[in-house]
């Protein structure tokens, strides 16, 4: 049985290095490619000085040709084009959103194209970030983006620039550019580049795409508010969502992308914007689009005010409290005896060591992967929303468990093991157990530790925190028995992301 296991084992194994193989020569075929494109395509690692790109003149027979059916349209003709082709656009942000926006863009026949992103392609992206491949994993993102751009159109100049916008090289990057597209996910960037922007005296085209919900705007043009505006302060960082940890549906970056596209092409080439001093606010659910009207300028903005403050770009990360990347921050919230890393967990699993497995990621994900164990599942939501109460499901867990285990410890175990499949307790099943009485103040001598896990170790910290705070409340308003032993609550380092990193290879990831 043993040698069966190690042969679908090292299978497995082969397959996998099978296709990294097949990823490797399909990327080394792409670099081989790539020596024959022009210098221009070569990532920019520091911001450098550009060449003018001057207006056109004339519009060749091949730029007739190509651009026919835009040319034809009354509003915009061969002035248009022209003054698009005389025209550069600097996209922040290789995602979801800087994706149709670059191809668009470079399909229009925009001047100069110029992609920021410090990040490299991943198999995750792949679903909404449309211009990146299979076989570009690992890739520079401001790479591949240029890269499909360029095999689309190679009559546009490409600026591909492989870096973090910072504030010591947002200034010199922008005002070499007409139009800035904000693809972003982030706060701290919002901030730099409408500052940049504002400094620099460029529009800003605006985008953002969270679950079903898209928003569009152009802030600092012809008079109108820039960023800081409307919004003075950043929000919390612990009320902000990305997609990374709020989903997105990959078709909503995909539409409002295509209309940040749109508002630059518009602007560059004479038309005019539709959202200067007014949102678009886009529904997938609903299917429906909204423009609402915005505040005008603020005269006293600190940055596009009558006597504004803020002259240079400052410190975006120490102002807004978060980094400047859509990447999931590592939180530090408990101590370190209140934490175990995977090899740790696994050993338990090992031991057969009685514990309650408390998942507090939202249902919908106890669908995708769950660790080994069977899980008393409560949505990291409901312990902000009602602590009380999500304390006494888990102490109602814990109950049952040590009950279990006083009773039948040796049955539990064996089913629990049987060909591996085990039981989930739900989150619903925990609101229909019976209600505790007043006998059940008392938890039993022998209380397993409550091992506290989520996607990646971050939210997990936080309900062992307040769970320590809310029994330590309760303790002390006699809501429970002062006798009991204490209840030892931990986390799991790096949540389910370091258990498939360190533990098990063929753990989904997500």
């Amino acid at each position: 049985m043993e040698e069966s296991f190690s042969i679908e084992k090292l299978q497995e194994k082969l397959k996998e290095k099978i296709k990294e193989v097949e990823r490797l020569k399909h990327l080394l075929k792409d670099l081989k490619e790539s020596s024959c494109e022009p210098d221009l395509l070569r990532p920019k690692t520091e911001c450098c000085r550009l060449q003018n790109l001057g207006p056109v003149a004339n519009l060749t027979k091949g730029d007739i040709e190509r651009y026919s059916r835009q040319l034809i349209l009354p509003e915009f003709g061969v002035k248009g084009q022209v003054k698009l082709q005389s025209t550069s656009v600097l996209i922040v942000g290789a995602g979801g959103l800087g994706c149709p926006a670059a191809v668009y863009l470079a399909a229009a026949g925009i001047g100069r194209l110029g992609v920021v992103d410090y990040d490299e392609v991943e198999l995750s992206n792949l679903h909404r970030q449309i211009l990146h491949t299979s076989d570009r994993v690992g890739l520079s993102k401001s790479l591949s983006i240029v890269r499909s751009c360029y095999r689309l159109n190679s009559n546009v100049e490409y600026v591909p620039y492989h870096l973090q916008l910072s504030s010591e090289n947002a200034l010199g990057i922008i005002k070499q550019y007409d139009i800035v597209l904000d693809a972003t996910d982030n706060v701290a960037t919002r901030y730099l580049l409408n500052d940049a922007c504002v400094l620099a005296q460029k529009p800003l085209v605006s985008g953002s795409a969270l679950r079903f919900e898209g928003q569009l705007t152009v802030y600092n043009n012809n008079g109108g508010p820039c960023y800081r505006c409307l919004f003075p302060q950043p929000p919390p960082p612990e009320s902000v969502t990305n997609c990374s940890e709020g989903g997105v549906i990959g078709v909503v970056p995909g539409i409002i992308g295509s209309m940040q596209a749109l508002e630059a092409i518009k602007i560059a080439s004479g038309i005019g914007s539709s959202y200067n001093q007014r949102m678009l606010l886009f529904d997938a659910l609903d299917g429906t689009f909204r423009s609402v009207k915005l505040r005008p300028r603020s005269p006293a903005c600190i940055v596009c005010g009558n006597d504004p403050s803020i002259t240079q770009l400052v410190d975006y990360v120490q102002f807004c409290g978060s980094a400047a990347s859509d990447k999931d921050q590592e939180l530090s919230v408990l101590d370190q005896q209140f934490r175990i890393n995977v090899k740790e967990y696994q050993a338990m699993l090992s031991r057969r060591e009685p514990h309650l497995l408390l998942d507090v990621r939202p249902e919908v994900e106890m669908d995708i992967c769950q660790l080994p164990h069977s899980s008393l599942n409560i949505p990291f939501a409901t312990f902000n929303r009602d602590i009380s109460k999500a304390t006494r499901q888990v102490l109602q867990g814990i109950k049952d468990l040590a009950r279990e285990n006083q009773d039948s410890q040796h049955q539990q175990e064996n089913s629990k093991s049987i060909d591996g499949t085990f039981m989930q307790l739900s989150h619903e099943e925990g609101n229909h157990r019976k209600k505790p009485s007043e006998n059940d103040k008392f938890i039993p001598i022998d209380t397993p530790a409550v091992v506290c896990v989520c996607r990646r170790g971050n939210d997990s910290q936080v309900v062992v925190k307040k769970l320590q705070e809310e029994l330590k409340m309760q303790l002390s308003q006699g809501e429970l028995d002062r006798n009991q032993p204490d209840i030892k609550f931990v986390d799991i380092k790096g949540g389910l992301h370091a258990w498939a990193r360190h533990v098990d290879s063929q753990f989904p990831i997500y």
